[in-house]
């Protein structure tokens, strides 16, 4: 348990321009301080001590702002900046080198039972207000929009935004979203659409003229 501590520790140190050392992120980081503290309300859940396993995570709410259910598996180097009303499900399964911002809810739709909430891959972004709701998968190195709902799974290597989540593939890009933070340079979808429209409406309009000319 101290490895991944020291591990997620370093891992927000390299990824946090903020961060100014080691012992700031260990003392002063509310993300680091209710992941640490969900791996010990998760021994507890394992073995079903389930009333100690979610009154560790309610302290930590309180403490931090931010709500880990015990049953939630996390992989290392979880990175939860500013972490202010996140909410991460029961059931929700999370890989290795994440980055989850503030206002992010992986959640349930509340239909389902069993698995009910999101399976998020490796190295993956979710960018601040995001929600993922349902037993859906996202794929490694996705990122997810400002504000995007997502309601399905998405492809890895994929980019989503847009209420619901529409999906931009990054055909050919290899990157690491979860260490680039960026959540600027977001491909919209609505806007490809539209050119898409505008080259069609000009070849058309071509043709028209085209066609006008032999008559």
């Amino acid at each position: 348990m101290f490895k991944n501590m020291l591990y997620n520790a370093r891992a927000i140190l390299q990824r946090d321009p903020a961060a100014k050392s080691l012992m700031e992120v260990i003392f002063l980081y509310p993300g680091f301080h209710s992941v640490t503290l969900h791996c010990i309300a998760s021994w507890f859940y394992k073995r079903k001590l389930f009333f100690i396993a979610r009154l560790i995570s309610q302290l930590s709410r309180f403490a931090t702002g931010i709500e880990i259910h015990p049953g939630a598996k996390i992989g290392k180097g979880l990175f939860i900046d500013h972490g202010t009303a996140v909410v991460i499900g029961e059931t929700s399964e999370i890989g290795d080198n994440c980055t989850i911002y503030h206002g992010v809810t992986l959640g349930g739709t509340g239909k389902e039972t069993g698995k009910r909430h999101p399976t998020i891959g490796n190295n993956v972004l979710i960018s601040a207000g995001s929600k993922v709701l349902g037993p859906l998968v996202v794929g490694d190195n996705s990122k997810i929009g400002a504000n995007a709902v997502v309601l399905n799974n998405v492809e890895p290597d994929s980019t989503v935004v847009g209420v619901p989540g529409r999906t931009v593939k990054r055909a050919g890009e290899r990157i690491v979203p979860s260490l680039e933070l960026d959540q600027i340079h977001i491909p919209d979808p609505v806007s490809q659409e539209l050119c898409k429209l505008l080259i069609r409406i000009e070849k058309l309009e071509g043709k028209i003229e085209r066609e006008d000319r032999k008559l």
